[in-house]
This record gives C-alpha cells, structure tokens and sequence, in this order.
C-alpha cells in the first residue's frame, strides 16, 4: 500500500495493537497528511482509490495524481487548495460546504476530478450552485440571441430576407446603427407625445370651437396626429416582420402599444359620423376615457428602458411581499375603521357616519397621508388614531427591505449579465481570428513546401476548427458545462 505506515499503541506503556496508513498529499504547494482510514469511508472516490493502489501499476497510479515522488512519499495534485479543504469536510462530516469566494461551477469540476458526486453538498450550497448554473444559461442564452442578431441565415431568400432585417432594424437596436437610430426617434415621439398630452390640458393654451367648448390648440393637434402616425407605422412594421404573429400580439409590451395608438382612430372615426354622433352623452363619455387612455403611451418607455425592465421584474418577483403588505393594511384598515367608527358615533358632530366610509380614514392614517378631511373628535377616537398611525408605519416598513433588495439583486445581475455576454462576444471574436491565422500559416507553409504530400488544415484535422457560425459555437462548445444538476 502506498504512503507511510504509522503503528497505533493501545496504552502509554506503547504496547502495539494495530497500524495504519497515512498518505502525504501536495495539493498545489499545500501539504496535506491524511490517514487511510479516513479516506477509506467513500471507497468510490479518487483519494480511496489512492490508498488502495499498491498492487496497481505505475501507468495507473500516474492517472490517479500528477505527479508522485517515491523518495518522500508524497503525492502532487496541481489543483486549487481552497478548493480541496473544503473536499475533506466530506471524509470528516459527511457533507460539502462551498466556503465563501469559490466558483460554485468551477468547485463543481473539482469534485468531479476528485469522484464525490454532488449528492453530498449541502442543501444550501445546492441552491447556490443552481443560482449559478442559471445565471450562466441566462449569459449563454442572451449570447446566443446577440450573436444571431449578427448573423444572417444564409438560406432565406426574398421576402424571408427582409423580413429578418426588418425585424432587426425595428426590434434589435443593438444589431446595427440605423435600428439604434429608430429606437432613440421612437423614445423622442414616446416623450413629445406625453409632453403634449399635458399641456394640452392648461387653459391658457385651449381654444373654443363653434359652440364655445374647449379642445386642444391647432398645433397640438398636428403634433399628437405626428406621433400617432409614427406610433402606427412603427406598430404595424414590427407586425409584418414578426416571426410570430401570435405571440407578438399578445405581448404585454405590444398590448400596451396598440392601447396607446387605438383611441386615436376611434375618436377618428367617432368624429367621421357626424355631428349628431357626437352630441350624444354617452358617446362623448366615451371619447373622454379614450383621450385618457393616450396615459398608456409612457408605458411604451420601458420598452427602451433597461431601468424600468429591471424595476418590473423586481416587483414581479416581490408578489409575496406586496401581498403582504396589503394584507397588513387590510387588516390594519378594517380594524382601526371599526374601532374608529365604535368610538365616534355617539359625538354629536361625529364624521364616522358608518364603518365603510371610515376605510378612507384609515387608510389615509396608516399611510401618514392625513387629508384632514376626516378626523376624530373624541380622546378614545385620537388614541385609535395614533395606535393606527405607528402600526401603519410598521406595516408599511416591514416589506419594503425585501422589495429594495431584489431591485438590487436583479439590477446587479442584469449589469452582468450584459457585460458577461459582450466578453464571452469578445472572445467568440478572438478564437475566429486564431483559428483564421493557423488556417492561412498552414496554407503558407504548404504552398512554400510545394510537395505532393498533403498537408492536413484545421479542417481537415478537426482540431481548433474554426465553426461555422458564432451562435454555434456559443450554442456547442462554449456553454456546454451550463447543465442544471439534479
């Protein structure tokens, strides 16, 4: 057996009982002495193996390690001795813990090379070590969508051709000039048409029509017909060039755009049928909360906007805080409006006339607003009203951490998300160009040799070949280890 026999005495009087194997381990310049014992507890693994290898050969001992040297007994891994620490808490504990600063993925691989399956992490680096694996499917995904972005399928032809640039120019901005071009018009009518919308609304800057009703200037006008315009013409292109029609039209983002764009045409065409259309009551109601629906029409900003993308999905993802924040201010509000109204309703000038239309008193007192509007009038009633406003700023308080938080957590990660993919790009680029250079120096030097034996490219090797597009690379070899564990 290899390693250094070390005997065991029973007493202090060294009386001999037993004796047992202790192996010198070089884990990177870090000198490790293990006892087989020990290592003997997951048989399965590279170290047990190790230690039960004497009566094997040198060719499979030089598989099990790097290097060995006989004279000192010691067995070289170039390996990461961070790493391996934490591999002996398995032979010791029975379990795995990630120590701080370690790669999840990459101490993946090093229990790999030692043989320990991932069965014996713990349950929280487990989670850990998922979070990771996702987070690199998301950079190969979005390098993925990028790098098709770039390319052209070179089997479309015709319409399928345009189509795809369209569909680049009108929804990719970061695949050319001109589409970032669009996209910065786009955002200009976006804000022109809400700046509009706003001003239209000051009284100074209305005029009277024929029967003395107020409607927008003129030249307003002309400016929200302008927006609405490009609005239409930028709506109907992504449309036509869409691969999937279906699912383009029933995108929230795509939904709000079409709300955006529909009134207009719709008081359009209210105004087309005639005068007397428009003097009923209930078609005029009607164009009213049309013009008002033109709100949805800043919503179409987060569309180019990476801030409000980020705030959205940290929201989405904090559903169960905001439940229960509502939930501590509906009970909050229904039991301070109940006690409210208990107290108040004998005063002679009381303002709690009934427990429903006291909700709005609580719920203006436990959000610190306090219109004044409604207040009570008694002693019991202010105390319900002061207890009221110090549990509704704890209620309030409570969620609001975790919420910040997963903003933080998904802004962070969108940062790195995106300057991760512009550098695993950059060295897509990098390994083009060497595979490029080899190729043409092989060329070079067959041409120079200018022989009859043949001379094997890259390609004709299959090694450091160039592949055929940069979405299969990135797609093949470049994230293949990004396989969520089980």
């Amino acid at each position: 057996m290899w390693g250094i026999p070390r005997t065991r005495y029973s007493d202090c009087n060294g009386s001999e009982t037993s004796g047992e194997t202790e192996i010198v381990l070089n884990i990177g310049g870090v000198k490790q002495v293990l006892c087989g014992d020990v290592l003997n507890r997951y048989p399965d693994t590279r170290l047990a193996q190790l230690v039960n290898s004497s009566t094997e050969s040198s060719e499979h001992l030089s598989s099990l390690c790097d290097e060995y040297d006989p004279g000192k007994g010691e067995f070289y891994f170039d390996r990461d001795p961070g790493a391996f620490k934490c591999i002996l808490e398995l032979y010791y504990y029975g379990e795995i813990h990630i120590k701080r600063g370690i790669c999840p993925v990459c101490f993946v691989e090093e229990m790999e090379f030692w043989n320990i399956d991932t069965y014996f992490l713990d349950d929280c680096c487990k989670c850990e070590l998922q979070e990771a694996h996702d987070e690199l499917a998301e950079i190969a995904e979005k390098v993925q969508t990028i790098l098709v972005d770039r390319e052209e399928d070179p089997t479309a032809r015709g319409w399928q051709r345009f189509q795809m640039c369209l569909w680049k120019l009108m929804e990719k901005p970061e695949s050319s000039l001109p589409s970032r071009v669009i996209v910065i018009i786009s955002f200009l009518f976006i804000l022109m048409s809400s700046i509009v919308m706003c001003v239209g609304t000051i009284p100074d800057l209305q005029v009277e029509d024929i029967e003395g009703n107020r409607m927008e200037h003129p030249i307003l006008e002309a400016i929200e017909t302008a927006c609405i315009g490009w609005f239409t013409v930028e709506y109907v292109l992504r449309l036509l060039s869409s691969p999937n029609k279906v699912k383009f039209v029933l995108s929230f983002m795509n939904i709000i755009d079409f709300m955006a764009i529909m009134p207009f045409y719709v008081v359009l065409t209210l105004t087309s049928l005639g005068t007397a259309m428009m003097e009923l009551a209930n078609v005029q109601q009607a164009v009213q909360a049309l013009r008002i629906m033109r709100i949805a029409r800043i919503f179409k900003l987060a569309r180019h906007s990476s801030g409000l993308q980020t705030l959205t999905l940290a929201l989405k993802s904090s559903f169960s805080e905001l439940g229960m924040l509502l939930m501590y201010m509906g009970v909050g509000v229904f039991l301070f409006s109940a006690l409210g109204y208990t107290l108040e309703r004998s005063h002679p000038e009381t303002m709690f006339t009934s427990i429903p239309q006291s909700f709005w008193w609580a719920v203006i007192t436990m959000t610190t607003v306090g219109y004044g509007d409604i207040y009570p009038k008694t002693t019991l009633g202010r105390c319900n009203a002061a207890v009221s406003f110090l549990c509704g700023v704890i209620a309030i308080a409570l969620p609001i951490h975790p919420i910040i938080n997963n903003f933080v957590i998904f802004y962070n990660k969108q940062q790195a998300l995106e300057s991760a993919a512009k550098h695993e790009i950059k060295l897509l680029a990098l390994r083009s160009e060497e595979c490029a250079e080899k190729n043409a120096s092989r060329v070079q030097r067959g041409s120079v040799a200018n022989s009859d034996t043949h001379i094997p490219l890259l390609e004709d090797s299959g090694v450091g070949v160039e592949p055929q597009s940069w979405a299969e690379a990135c797609d093949s070899s470049n994230f293949s280890h990004i396989n969520p564990i089980n």
